[in-house]
């Protein structure tokens, strides 16, 4: 199991990365997906200063998700039955973020894509079962 618990360290290490990522530098994301405004609009603000807070909320989401998965992973030891369903849980919502990464850099979409597929499957296999003592 020690496969598992270092996979869901990785992938909530690298949702961790991302959720910095998009905290810090909300308002040039929102900015991207946004856009700059109609400059001729005597507005006091742009919609990627408008929208930023949404991508902080995301990022923080996404910090969330990291937190769960590496909590998971940390809890391992105990062979608690129900971090089976949670590790299997977070390996669900791991395949999401591989659309999120393919469209920010394709390569980065395609290698997360591997990890995110093992974190479905590897919770599912009789060596985990047999781990978390479930049959």
């Amino acid at each position: 199991m020690r496969q598992l618990r270092v996979l869901m360290m990785v992938l909530g290490g690298l949702q961790a990365v991302l959720a910095v990522a998009l905290l810090t530098n909300s308002v040039a994301v929102a900015t991207a997906i946004w856009g700059e405004g109609d400059a001729s609009t005597p507005c006091c603000t742009t919609p990627g200063e408008a929208n930023a807070g949404i991508v902080v909320f995301g990022g923080v989401l996404v910090l969330a998700v990291a937190a769960w998965g590496v909590g998971t992973a940390l809890k391992f030891p105990t062979r608690h039955p129900g971090l089976r369903v949670s590790a299997a849980a977070y390996g669900w919502t791991a395949l999401p973020f591989t659309l999120l990464f393919f469209n920010l850099v394709p390569v980065l979409g395609v290698i997360w894509l591997v990890p995110a597929i093992l974190a479905v499957v590897r919770p599912h296999q009789p060596e985990s079962r047999a781990w978390f003592a479930y049959r």
